[in-house]
């Protein structure tokens, strides 16, 4: 049986192309699939940076900078924000892979299309959300999606709200269909694949808190 990934009809279908992987002898190669993604993940993070999303600390200081400089910097910026694009694009798609690769002894190719499941999701959320920033101002850790906006209720510190900003809807149908995944395709304890999953996120979450409490500071220091 050979299996090819269909990522919408997997997205609502999840039990049946499960089993379907599960039961295939040959996972037909989603290279194609994956150019496809991280093309796409290129394309709406360089519009985000056209669009000036994320470009505040440059924007604040146009009136200090003659105009070439200031388009310069926006390029640069623009430029800045592809590469994080093509970054993260590969982050999601090999390295929990590879954790998984390594935990469970699943197929690579097998976690591998999990992933690109993964990595549709989460562009899915952004490209909900570019919207609700250029609209309405909401910052990502805001995001109605999100459980900043809650955080933000009860504290005042930044590094909290930035850490439960991480914690989205999405997020959680990610590590959902994660678990469901590696239980139904492993034989291992169903423990172990819950600690792994969850270590993680909460890991990825810690971080992505973390460089976002100190990303101004990073921005300033590189365009100073």
């Amino acid at each position: 049986m050979t299996y090819t990934l269909q990522v919408l009809r997997f997205i609502f279908s999840v039990d049946d192309h499960i089993f379907r992987i599960g039961k295939a002898e040959t996972v037909r190669n989603p290279w194609k699939v994956i150019v496809l993604l991280s093309l796409l993940t290129l394309v709406i993070y360089g519009g985000m940076g056209m669009l000036g999303m994320g470009s505040t600390l440059i924007s604040s200081g146009a009136v200090l900078l003659d105009p070439a400089e200031y388009e310069m910097r926006k390029l640069w910026f623009v430029i800045g924000r592809v590469a994080f694009a093509l970054t993260f694009a590969l982050f999601v798609l090999f390295i929990p892979t590879l954790i998984f690769y390594w935990v469970t002894k699943i197929s690579f190719k097998k976690l591998l299309l999990m992933q690109v499941v993964v990595l549709f999701i989460l562009l899915m959320e952004r490209v909900l959300w570019i919207p609700m920033a250029v609209f309405f101002g909401l910052d990502w850790f805001v995001s109605p999606f999100s459980f900043g906006v809650i955080a933000s209720y009860f504290t005042d510190i930044s590094l909290l709200i930035y850490l439960f900003g991480a914690v989205s809807l999405f997020q959680l149908w990610i590590i959902a269909l994660q678990i469901k995944y590696l239980i139904k395709l492993s034989t291992i304890h169903k423990g172990w694949i819950y600690a792994t999953v969850i270590l993680l996120h909460l890991t990825i979450w810690t971080v992505t808190a973390i460089v976002s409490f100190t990303d101004i500071y990073m921005i300033d220091r590189w365009f100073a």
